[in-house]
């Protein structure tokens, strides 16, 4: 079976290494001896391991797109374009394809599975969500019999990592960014991951396959992790809270709420103990109930271990004449709700001045937004400045009507700033 390979970057580098280092073991595994004909590159004289053969790089997709000795591409080049343009090309060429590329998956991927399964051909995806998290193939296979009501994961390794640091060890965020680059837990533009646009693209992957619709990652509440201070973790330990960014997708009748940002989690609650570079993903089903898949969500060995995974399924699939990978069913008149329409608790931290009735007419506005207040903790007073944070935690709200409040908060003379607006999961 001939491969070729888009991209020779760190995962790109784990996928030919293993090929090539273990390809007896592999052809006794399979019955198959896979053998890689060409791996695209951008850079033909980057020093590289010499474990990859110079004679297979080229710069040139054309050796691999159009080449009739090719039977299956693996896409591991990232980012949105060229690699969506070559992954349509392939299928269109009647190449089996299995792309570890988020962006073009979330942004494309109905698209592209309909055009795979028009042409007869493969297209499979694991390693674009969670490394080596079973996860696609379990809304794809095992759990397709449920009716999935609710999605809820720690899926980006980077941003857990940071506010592990940040709720562990007191870290500021700046300082803990700069770890997890040096740590090779963050690119050197981190944008993506501090800010939840990675994870957007793998929680619009996932809610598309559980809820059979397509969610475009446009529609998808975005919310990073850049404001969130030490100060932050403190409050919420104290009222037993740990904080975590969270991918969450729920189906509420005939609308779908989607959503990325920092929450505040019961210390108890399974995601609330996932640290680190480590991912977890919560499905709740009607037949499965809550199933809970855990494990490295990104680097070399967990994503390589998920593209090879796809690789030997697709090997296995054509030797066996099995159906290929079909696009989704999707299910018509579902839609994604605003965040306007969220019901949730609220944590809200607030910089006021150190003065009688402050609360009060803080607790005047909330209230006229029917907005009741659970518990509320007066922390840190500047004795010289004569301020003070308050820390506010409420019952079930409207997100809109939570808003509102906060604007007219943030009029009032006595309040300097909002510092803190975190949404509260059960």
């Amino acid at each position: 079976m001939k491969v070729g390979l888009l991209g020779l970057g760190v995962v790109g580098d784990g996928v030919a290494t293993h090929l090539l280092k273990d390809v007896d073991s592999i052809e006794k595994q399979l019955g198959v001896r896979i053998v890689i004909t060409k791996i695209l590159v951008r850079d033909l004289n980057k020093p590289r391991a010499d474990t990859i053969p110079i004679s297979l790089l080229t710069t040139n997709q054309n050796e691999i797109l159009n080449s009739s000795e090719v039977d299956i591409i693996v896409e591991v080049m990232g980012g949105e374009q060229p690699a969506s343009a070559y992954i349509s090309e392939a299928i269109k060429s009647g190449k089996h394809v299995v792309t570890a590329n988020k962006e073009v998956m979330a942004k494309f991927g109905p698209d592209l599975l309909e055009l795979a399964q028009q042409n007869q051909v493969s297209l499979l995806f694991e390693a674009s969500v969670g490394g080596a998290i079973p996860i696609i193939g379990n809304l794809s296979n095992d759990l397709i019999a449920n009716r999935v009501s609710s999605i809820r994961g720690i899926i980006n390794g980077t941003s857990n990592y940071i506010l592990t640091r940040m709720s562990q060890d007191h870290a500021e965020f700046g300082k803990a960014l700069d770890e997890a680059q040096q740590q090779g837990y963050a690119e050197s533009d981190p944008t993506n991951d501090v800010e939840g646009i990675d994870a957007v693209y793998k929680l619009s992957i996932m809610s598309s396959l559980a809820f059979h619709t397509n969610v475009n990652p446009n529609d998808i509440y975005c919310e990073g992790i850049t404001q969130l201070q030490t100060q932050d973790f403190r409050y919420a330990d104290e009222l037993g809270y740990a904080i975590k960014s969270l991918g969450i997708a729920s189906l509420k009748g005939s609308c779908i709420q989607a959503r990325v940002h920092p929450a505040l989690l019961p210390k108890e609650h399974m995601l609330a103990k996932v640290d680190g570079v480590y991912n977890a993903v919560e499905v709740a089903g009607d037949l499965c109930g809550q199933v809970l898949f855990h494990g490295r969500g990104a680097g070399k060995e967990p994503t390589t271990s998920a593209v090879l995974g796809d690789l030997f399924g697709v090997i296995r699939r054509f030797y066996s004449s099995q159906p290929h990978f079909r696009a989704p069913t999707v299910t018509s008149g579902i839609s994604v709700q605003s965040i306007d329409d969220l019901e949730s608790k609220y944590y809200l931290r607030l910089n006021v001045s150190d003065q009688s009735g402050v609360l009060g007419q803080i607790a005047r506005i909330l209230g006229e937004e029917n907005i009741s207040l659970a518990e509320v903790l007066q922390k840190d007073t500047n004795l010289v400045a004569r301020t003070a944070e308050i820390v506010i935690t409420t019952h079930p709200a409207l997100e809109v009507a939570l808003q509102r409040s906060l604007y007219r908060i943030s009029e009032l003379e006595v309040v300097h700033e909002v510092n803190s607006l975190l949404r509260i999961e059960e």
